[in-house]
């Protein structure tokens, strides 16, 4: 029997387990999870009113329930928990699936001011990750600053000018939506250091914003002007003309007495974060211009926007998994196809897939081949590595070693106590916000 642990139950975890069954019919593989709860990203970071892209999910249970997969959650790798040592003496092959877990900073005065806070951290909240805890994020804030225009930034963008009506049908935890429901945030400020041609935010998400009830997108076209590439878009790929077509279709909207507003700004760069009472009280910009090179270039023109509330968006960043070599400069663990690199010479039975391997870079589907990848590096590895004798099932030694895994019968018993909790409160599944509520529910002990 071939026994391989991919390590961590995101896409590209699952992906990695699904090339592996369906190339190899001998391997069996143990999918692990330091949470309880499977799926990774498309779980706690997809937000709660995209419904088509968290029915992704389907597809990953498929995967976890293969007959030759097995999930075990609540198992920490690392630091706190398995060591990778051990975990390579359980199976013959480990491939670490990570992800990227923490977000990249801007390193400019006054960032770690109370008020301010990274996007991921707004995302995790909202989502329901039992690390999360509610900073008070919207509280007393009437105008809100999001620094970055990716996927991410239009996904909290939205959230803070999201109404009860649209948020109360999705799966979003009761505190969070209590709290979203009732903030006076009027005004969403999401601001770019470059230009409307350079933004990475897809063209599908941008539309939403300007369907948003009771809210104005505002675009201001001066600063539309300032990138060449909106003035004639004709030579821009498909993907970024649709987004300064649509662009155009906002430039130059007069103001309206709406609730809500949503400011699209660009060509500015933030220089600092300015204390109001002792927190965030606006943001100090740089104006920009294009340098003629793809970059910008600053202008020594500032101008300050108000804002208790400043989110960062601006990527993620892979964290070091306690015994993996790990690369600071890419915050990647350095490999060859996939084959993990110890001082330049590729360690047996040691493997990477996802954003850990490759930065955090491509959409939910550049997994899939990022994992096959990876998967045929490891199978041409396999006649070596099956001679390795491995001895019993590990899940028993993962157990002797203190872990309390949750299998897949443990994550069923999560899925029925969220459906039975939204229930209670006249709405469809909502999530379990916290690890109490996660492990009596797989324990069957309620919630």
């Amino acid at each position: 029997m071939f026994r391989v642990a991919v390590v961590g139950s995101g896409p590209s975890g699952c992906y990695t387990a699904q090339s592996l069954v369906q190339l190899d019919p001998a391997v069996y593989v143990d999918v692990l999870d330091r949470l309880p709860c499977p799926y990774g990203l498309v779980r706690y970071g997809v937000a709660p009113d995209h419904e088509k892209i968290k029915s992704l999910q389907n597809n990953l249970r498929a995967v976890l329930e293969h007959e030759r997969v097995r999930f075990l959650g609540g198992v920490g790798i690392g630091a706190g928990g398995v060591p990778t040592a051990r975990l390579r003496e359980l199976y013959h092959a480990v491939v670490y699936c990570v992800g990227a877990a923490t977000d990249r900073h801007l390193g400019i005065p006054g960032e770690d001011l109370p008020g301010s806070f990274s996007a991921t951290r707004f995302v995790s909240w909202y989502s329901a990750h039992p690390d999360a805890v509610d900073d008070g994020f919207v509280r007393a804030a009437r105008s809100a600053v999001v620094i970055g225009v990716g996927n991410v930034a239009v996904d909290v963008t939205r959230m803070l000018a999201r109404g009860a009506a649209e948020l109360s049908p999705t799966d979003m935890p009761q505190s969070a939506l209590t709290t979203l429901t009732a903030s006076r945030v009027t005004d969403v400020h999401m601001v770019g250091r470059r230009g409307p041609s350079q933004a990475r935010f897809t063209t599908k998400e941008l539309r939403e914003l300007g369907g948003l009830p009771d809210t104005q997108v505002a675009v201001d076209c001066e600063e539309l002007a300032l990138d060449p590439a909106y003035l004639d878009p004709s030579g821009l790929p498909a993907a970024q003309r649709r987004n300064v077509e649509v662009l155009r279709g906002w430039a130059g909207s007069p103001p309206s007495d709406t609730p809500r507003r949503i400011h699209l700004r660009f060509f500015l760069r933030p220089v600092e974060l300015l204390a109001e009472a002792g927190r965030v009280g606006a943001v100090r910009f740089e104006r920009t211009v294009p340098d003629g090179r793809g970059g910008v270039t600053g202008t020594g023109r500032y101008e300050e926007m108000e804002a208790q509330l400043v989110l960062r968006s601006v990527g993620y960043r892979g964290v070091p998994v306690e015994g993996l070599p790990f690369d600071e400069r890419t915050g990647t663990v350095p490999h060859l196809s996939g084959r993990v690199l110890r001082e330049g010479v590729v360690a047996p039975g040691e493997y990477v897939a996802g954003w850990i391997k490759r930065g955090p870079t491509g959409v939910i589907g550049t997994n899939r081949p990022c994992a096959k990848e990876t998967v045929t590096s490891l199978l041409e590895d396999a006649a070596t590595l099956v001679r390795e004798e491995r001895r019993g099932d590990p899940l028993e030694a993962l157990r002797a070693a203190g872990a309390e895994p949750v299998e897949w019968s443990g994550w069923q018993s999560i899925e029925r106590a969220e459906a039975a909790w939204g229930a209670s409160l006249g709405r469809a599944v909502v999530k379990l916000p916290d690890w109490q509520s996660l492990m009596n529910a797989a324990r069957g002990r309620g919630f």
